[in-house]
């Protein structure tokens, strides 16, 4: 049995050395499907023009290829960019994005969702509008509120110009105003959230609360000279005038 072994060992050795990269040649060339979730990048967007619609981040991908291929493949090393150079305002498709994937050769697309993407582009736009001051509650008894400053009165706002155009105002996150008996300053974040437009420079306002003390109600005079006597008093009066 030893002697079998032994016998042209060399040549054994050889034999299991080439069945070995045999077998891992075969096992690697095996193709495989694997799936991806890659970033969507537009890029080269033409200047004074913004995107103003949804447009997916992510795109899912199936690729089949070579089993070592695939397993040396990391997702950070898979993109998709739509180049939106010299693109004008308006509604653009964008079809067959598995033809902007980096890839390596020899792998193929089996799968890719969304397969499109519609990208809107508008011109942008600046606005200035005033600014309404939100109050909640109500000073407290014997005072009222006399009114407020605003600085400054009026802010900017800037994006695409089909929903800039509907933008009228600014409202303040809403100022406390319960149970006050004195004037007082506040500095009161803008509470504004457009979909494609923005604050373009203040976020934030000075207010200036005025609050005044109401002035006393006059006493109001008796109704008769005989109201303030007692009683009995009142009775003797009235019989004196009857008589």
């Amino acid at each position: 049995m030893l002697k079998f072994l032994t016998e042209n060992w060399i040549l054994k050795i050889v034999s299991l050395v080439f069945a070995l990269v045999l077998w891992f040649f075969v096992i690697g060339e095996r193709r495989v499907e694997v799936g991806y979730t890659v970033p969507l990048e537009l890029v080269n967007v033409p200047e004074g023009l913004m995107v103003a619609n949804e447009v997916p981040n992510l795109v899912d991908i199936r690729l089949n290829g070579p089993r070592t291929l695939l397993m040396n493949l990391s997702p950070a090393d898979i993109s998709i960019s739509v180049d939106l150079t010299d693109l004008k305002p308006g509604l653009t498709s964008f079809k067959r994005l598995e033809e902007r994937l980096n890839i390596p050769s020899g792998l193929k697309v089996t799968r890719l969702s969304p397969s499109f993407v519609d990208v809107k582009l508008e011109r942008i736009r600046g606005k200035k509008v005033p600014v309404e001051v939100v109050l909640r509650g109500e000073p407290a008894e014997g005072y009222t509120l006399a009114g407020y400053d605003i600085v400054p009165q009026k802010v900017v706002i800037e994006g695409a110009e089909s929903e800039i155009k509907d933008v009228s105002q600014v409202l303040t996150e809403p100022v406390d105003i319960e149970g006050i008996r004195e004037s007082f300053t506040l500095i009161v974040p803008l509470d504004y959230q457009g979909r494609y437009t923005q604050l373009k420079e203040d976020r934030t306002v000075e207010i200036q609360v005025h609050v005044v003390a109401l002035a006393p109600e006059p006493e109001q005079a008796p109704e008769n000279e005989t109201s303030g006597l007692p009683e009995e008093k009142r009775e003797n009066t009235s019989l004196e005038k009857g008589e």
